[in-house]
C-alpha cells in the first residue's frame, strides 16, 4: 500500500503494484477511475520522450474505469484484476483496432475479436487503455519500427529497450501501471525486462493460449513484481478452444502461493550458452551473484555448460529467414518496401535457402528439446543472464546491428522457447551507471508456478533496487 518513501513521500497511485491497487479498491482508499486519471497524467509526462504507446485510448479507458469503480464500491468486483491499468501489445488482437505488427508493410485491418489474453483481461475487469509499440514483425529485440516511432529506455534515452515487446518494457519501467502484456518466441518478454529493471515470465508453450499458435510463440507478463506477474497469470492461464497447442487448465496450480525454499534444490549456473556474443563482466557478476544468493539459502548450485550450439543457432536463423521471407514475398513491391530495410534485408536472404537447408533449420527445435530435457534430469532450476550485454543504442536493432549476424544476442533465451519450459526474467542488479541487468531463472517444462516462486525467494535475497526512474525535468 502506500509505503512512506525515505524522503517521507507516498507513493504515487501509478507507482503501485497491481495487488496493492486491489487492496486499496478493496479498501475505499481510492477508485480505479483515480488511479487511471494519475496513469494518464504520468503518460503525458512520459510519453513524448520514450514513445511506448499505440492507439492510446484514455476517454475509451475512461468509461471502463467508470463501470470498475461502481461494481467496487458496491463490493461486486469481477475478479482480481477488476480495475487495473494494463497495456497490451501490438500484435496481440484487440477487438475493432488493427494489429500492424510493428511493420508499415502491413495493411490497417480491425480484428474480429479480441485474441485469448486479450479477452482474459477484458473479461477481468482491466482497463485496457492501450496498445504498446514492438518492432517489424516481431523479428527484432529492440524498440526500431518501421510503423511505430523510436521506442526508448526510460533508464537511459540513448539506450534501446529491448523487444520485441518494446513498448511493454518502456511502459512498465516509465510506469504506465502495473500490469503490461507482451510475447515471446525468442527472448521478446525477458529481454525488456532484463534492460528495463523489470520481471517478465515466458510462460511453458500452452500455458496461456494465444491465437495465432506457433511453435515456441508464448504471451506473458510484464510487470515490476512477482507477485503481480503471478496475478497476471490467474487471468491468462484460463483455457480458449483457439489455441490448439495450450495445455489443458489445471486447477491444481495456485499462482498466488509463491512460498518457495531454495533449500536443497539443485541449480545449475549456465554463463556460456554455448554460442552468441561475448558475456561482458558485468551482466556476468550479476548471474554469479544471484547464484550465490541462492546457494546462501541452501541450493546446490553447480556451472553448467550450454546448450545451444552454432549449428542450432543457424538453424533457426535459417527457418525464420524463410518463413519471413515467405510472408513478404506474398506483398506487392510497393508494400514489401515499406518494410525496415535491416528485416527486408535479413528475410530476403530465405529467398536463396533450399528446402532442406529450412527443414535443418526447423530440426534445431527438436535438438533443442532433446538438450534441455537431459539437462534438468539432474537440475531443478537454471540460472542464467538474460543477454550477454548490458545495453545497446536506441537506434540499433540489435547489440550487433548486423542483419548477418542477427540472434547473437538471444542465446541466453531462445533455447527455452523452443524447449517449451517456463523462463522468468528479473532485475539482479545495475551497472556501475546505474542501468539494470537481468537474471534469467528456468525451470522444467511446465513448472511455472516453480519458476515464479524462485524468483519470489530472490527478490528478498538480492540487494535493495534503486528508484524508478522519473520523466526529464522532474
Amino acid at each position: 500500500m502506500h509505503k512512506p518513501a525515505p524522503e517521507e513521500e507516498v507513493t504515487s497511485l501509478h507507482d503501485l503494484s497491481a495487488t496493492d491497487l486491489i487492496a486499496g479498491y478493496r479498501a475505499k482508499q481510492f477508485s480505479p477511475s483515480e488511479v487511471l486519471e494519475e496513469v494518464i497524467e504520468h503518460v503525458a509526462a512520459w510519453e513524448p520522450h520514450i514513445r511506448a504507446l499505440y492507439l492510446f485510448d484514455p476517454d475509451g479507458a475512461r468509461a471502463v474505469a467508470k463501470a470498475s469503480s461502481d461494481r467496487w464500491q458496491k463490493g461486486e468486483p469481477v475478479s482480481t484484476l477488476d480495475g487495473v491499468p494494463v497495456t497490451i501489445k501490438d500484435n496481440i488482437a484487440t477487438k475493432g483496432q488493427p494489429i500492424p505488427l510493428g511493420a508499415a508493410s502491413v495493411k490497417l485491418v480491425p480484428a474480429e475479436k479480441d485474441a485469448p489474453p486479450a479477452a482474459r483481461l477484458r473479461e477481468a475487469g482491466a482497463i485496457i487503455f492501450s496498445k504498446t509499440t514492438m518492432p517489424d514483425y516481431g523479428m527484432l529485440s529492440s524498440g526500431l519500427s518501421s510503423f511505430h516511432p523510436l521506442t526508448r529506455n526510460p533508464w537511459d534515452l540513448a539506450k534501446n529497450p529491448g523487444g520485441s515487446s518494446s513498448g511493454a518494457g518502456a511502459a512498465g519501467a516509465a510506469g504506465y501501471g502495473p500490469l503490461h502484456l507482451g510475447t515471446d518466441i525468442g527472448g521478446s518478454v525477458r529481454l525488456p525486462a532484463c534492460w528495463c529493471g523489470l520481471v517478465a515470465l515466458k510462460p511453458s508453450l500452452g500455458r496461456v493460449p494465444i491465437d495465432p499458435p506457433y511453435v515456441g510463440r508464448v504471451a506473458g507478463p510484464i510487470t515490476r513484481t512477482v507477485d503481480d506477474a503471478a496475478l497476471m497469470m490467474c487471468v491468462l492461464a484460463k483455457p480458449d478452444r483457439r489455441d490448439g497447442m495450450s495445455l489443458p487448465a489445471d486447477s491444481s496450480i495456485h499462482w498466488k502461493t509463491l512460498d518457495k525454499s531454495p533449500r536443497k534444490l539443485r541449480i545449475g549456473l549456465m554463463l556460456d550458452p554455448g554460442a552468441g556474443q561475448s558475456l561482458e563482466q558485468e551482466v556476468r557478476d550479476v548471474a554469479v551473484n544471484a547464484a550465490k544468493a541462492f546457494e546462501s539459502a541452501g541450493a546446490i548450485v553447480s556451472e553448467v555448460n550450454g546448450i545451444l550450439t552454432r549449428e542450432m543457432l543457424d538453424g533457426l536463423d535459417n527457418f525464420w529467414r524463410a518463413r519471413l521471407w515467405d510472408d513478404l514475398s506474398k506483398l506487392s513491391p510497393e508494400d514489401r518496401g515499406k518494410t525496415l530495410p535491416y528485416i527486408h534485408k535479413w528475410a530476403e536472404a530465405g529467398a536463396k535457402l533450399s528446402g532442406v537447408d529450412v527443414v535443418r533449420g526447423f530440426n534445431a527445435t527438436m535438438a533443442i528439446r532433446a538438450a534441455a530435457a537431459k539437462l534438468f534430469h539432474e537440475l531443478d532450476y537454471v540460472i542464467s543472464p538474460v543477454s550477454p550485454v548490458v545495453n545497446f543504442p536506441a537506434e540499433f536493432a540489435a547489440p550487433i546491428n548486423d542483419p548477418d549476424r542477427p540472434f547473437e544476442h538471444i542465446c541466453y533465451t531462445v533455447p527455452w522457447n523452443m524447449a517449451e519450459n517456463p523462463a522468468l526474467s528479473i532485475n539482479g542488479g545495475y551497472d556501475a551507471k546505474g542501468f539494470p541487468i537481468g537474471v534469467q531463472i528456468i525451470g522444467r517444462r511446465f513448472d511455472d508456478l516453480g519458476v515464479l516462486g524462485m524468483a519470489k525467494a530472490f527478490e528478498g535475497l538480492r540487494d535493495a533496487q534503486r528508484p524508478w526512474p522519473t520523466p526529464p525535468g522532474k
